[in-house]
């Protein structure tokens, strides 16, 4: 295919931009001029020949303004949405469905920087830019059933022969080679348009707004509570106060998920903007514009036993220093900044607004690092004395305490000398997400309802419901009252979509279940996904494989082996990414999309896929012997669902 082919000949006009949609910060840019031309061919290479007069000097204009190269004019006016998954022109279902997720990544109701293509986390794109998004969109128009889209790093490299049990689209985003795996290298990439960092679910093309996350950060507050606070199995955090920070993309699911979970909330935002989306969809309570009014406001609260969410319209740092001048007791805190970036605008300088913030990191990257590593600091000291005063906290897996050690904290080490041991304070899945959740199988499985319809999604709610035990296991009970409350509490932005944690028989059970439902023409095609924040789908010594201590930890075989097996059993889209939440250099993750249509050939996908997929995360928790994970792998060898290596215990001690 060829760039007439794609376009046609009619330059579209530049229609500029909507007011009050949020505008990605420049990113930074280092290239030489010889390389900054070099990045102008890199984008004319999309569009066809009789343009590049004119879209060279607008290229270049883009580069030195944004940092990056987007091709603003490219984007489609008005709305980009979620769609019936039959409004959209293709040959297969696949190719139809994947346009409807693209387009709900990049839907102003759930995009971050909905015109740089940031679905989430600061960073997290769909693609480089808008030419890309239209060459994407017209493969997956003219695919076959016996063809394979190849994406690498938000470039269609084509239509490859394949056959109808194959993916129909693989993805990778940003893999690197080993020594160019650093920010700077990365950095210098994207600028020349050659790699794309797609976080998770934004280049993998899964996202389904914030409810994605709510589920797992309910889940992580009730059992930090349950761990740490004397929180019964059955109980929930009423009376708790919770307070962290971030509302944005991935980090606004926290009020909502803290007022699931009862508590009573507290959470940072810098930018004004990201508190009143929340605020507008309910996710958040009370708006407050000062350390006292916040905490006057969520301890009342508190004291009454009423769930509530609070946004502090200001920098965390202040709050936490608020509290330990008054000595506030906090019971669980945490941060979700996108500290994976956090020298690119993911966590903000205090004694600054965001305005000037954004300013300063535009206009003075060095003298931005430097009040960055200062806040950090600062944000480090106010953790340790609230943590010294009986308050639980865990890094949320953005690169909090990597991000702090890296400017300099080194009381915050194991060792004292470098983060190979790990921190003092643990990661979220160290402590509870591990050990309760990834080492049984439980993680993210999600779905999208593709007809668009709320009935569908009830219906999909009913049948999921059905197919959970809640006398099963405590994580079985939680799951199964949220999917009863699901549609209660107001958690759809965007798609029609739902997010439950299950384990792999769980998923297996729902999926097909739903295969069973559209054959007999109950509900319409479904979507079915997780996030790459699972039990198999992520190698991240500092976030999803925290809690394994063989020494693994810094290996990334994993995550390969999850996304290669998925891709030879058939999965509608794989995706393997290098950086995440964590940033670049630090994880290597994987996901996966898959289209049900009621047929058996999407059964025969699902018994194979659905099993591998979880069961290799938890048979290489197993073999690093963690005690959950080696007890459920005995169980699924004896269910003859596969033949997993045991561990040989050593029972001596050392």
């Amino acid at each position: 295919m060829n760039a007439l082919q794609v376009f046609g000949t009619v330059l579209p006009d530049d229609s500029g931009f909507v007011q009050g949609i949020r505008r990605a910060p420049k990113r930074p840019l280092s290239l030489t001029d010889a390389e900054i031309e070099l990045a102008v061919d890199n984008a004319l290479r999309y569009v066809p020949e009789a343009w590049h007069e004119v879209l060279s000097k607008e290229f270049r204009e883009e580069l030195l303004t944004r940092g990056r190269i987007y091709g603003y004019r490219f984007r489609p006016q008005g709305r980009i949405f979620a769609k019936p998954v039959f409004e959209y022109a293709g040959k297969t279902l696949e190719g139809k469905a994947f346009q409807l997720m693209i387009d709900n990544n990049l839907d102003f109701e759930t995009a971050l920087y909905p015109y740089e293509l940031v679905t989430y986390g600061e960073t997290g794109q769909v693609a480089q830019n808008w030419m890309q998004y239209h060459w994407i969109r017209k493969y997956l128009q003219i695919m076959t059933d016996k063809e394979t889209l190849v994406v690498m790093s938000g470039h269609p490299l084509g239509l490859f022969f394949s056959h109808e049990g194959a993916s129909r689209v693989v993805v990778t985003n940003g893999l690197m080679i080993g020594m160019y795996d650093t920010p700077e290298a990365f950095a210098k990439a994207a600028a020349l348009g050659v790699t794309n960092y797609g976080q998770m679910t934004a280049g993998g093309w899964m996202y389904i707004g914030p409810q994605g996350i709510v589920h797992g950060t309910y889940s992580t507050l009730l059992n930090a509570g349950r761990l740490k606070c004397g929180v019964p199995q059955n109980g929930n955090l009423k009376g708790l106060l919770f307070v962290s920070s971030g509302l944005g993309g991935m980090s606004g699911a926290q009020g909502k998920a803290a007022s699931l979970a009862s508590a009573s909330a507290i959470v940072a935002e810098v930018d004004a903007s990201r508190i009143q989306t929340r605020f507008q969809q309910g996710w958040i309570d009370h708006v407050a514009t000062s350390c006292e009014e916040a905490f006057a406001v969520a301890t009342t609260k508190q004291k009454a036993g009423v769930a509530y969410a609070v946004a502090y319209h200001g920098n965390v740092v202040d709050l936490l220093e608020h509290a330990v001048k008054k000595g506030i007791r906090i019971d669980l805190l945490s941060d979700q900044t996108s500290c994976h970036a956090v020298y690119d605008g993911g966590y903000c300088p205090a004694d600054m607004t965001f305005e000037a913030r954004t300013a300063l990191l535009s206009n003075d990257r060095v003298a931005f690092r430097k009040r960055v590593d200062e806040t950090l600091k600062r944000h480090i000291d106010a953790v340790l004395r609230l943590v010294a005063n009986g308050t639980y906290f865990f890094d949320y897996g953005n690169s909090f305490l990597k991000a702090a050690s890296d400017a300099g904290v080194t009381s915050i080490l194991k060792n004292g000398r470098d983060d190979t041991a790990g921190f003092i304070l643990p990661s979220y899945v160290e402590d509870i997400m591990g050990p309760l959740l990834f080492d049984y199988g439980y993680g993210p499985f999600r779905w999208v309802c593709l007809s668009g319809s709320l009935d569908d999604l009830d219906r999909t709610d009913e049948i999921a419901m059905s197919c959970i035990d809640p006398s099963r296991r405590f994580q079985d009970y939680d799951n199964y009252h949220w999917i009863k409350n699901a549609k209660a509490n107001n958690l759809v932005v965007g798609s029609k979509a739902r997010i439950l944690y299950q384990d792999a028989e769980g998923r297996l059970q729902i999926a097909l279940s739903f295969n069973k439902a559209i054959r007999e023409g109950r509900i319409g095609p479904v979507m079915l996904g997780r996030d790459h924040h699972d039990c198999g789908g992520t190698d991240s010594p500092f976030r999803e494989t925290a809690n394994i201590k063989d020494g693994s930890n810094v290996t990334a075989d994993m995550a390969f082996q999850t996304a290669l097996g998925n891709t030879l059993r058939g999965m509608s889209l794989v995706a393997i990414h290098n950086g995440g939440g964590t940033g670049t250099g630090k994880a290597i993750n994987g996901g996966f999309g898959m289209v049900l249509d009621g047929s058996e050939r999407v059964d025969q996908i699902l018994k194979e896929a659905l099993i591998h997929d979880v069961l290799t995360g938890v048979a290489r928790r197993a073999w690093a012997k963690n005690p959950h994970a080696v007890q459920t792998i005995e169980e699924a060898n004896k269910q003859g669902r596969i033949d997993a290596s045991i561990p040989s215990l050593r029972k001596e001690p050392r």
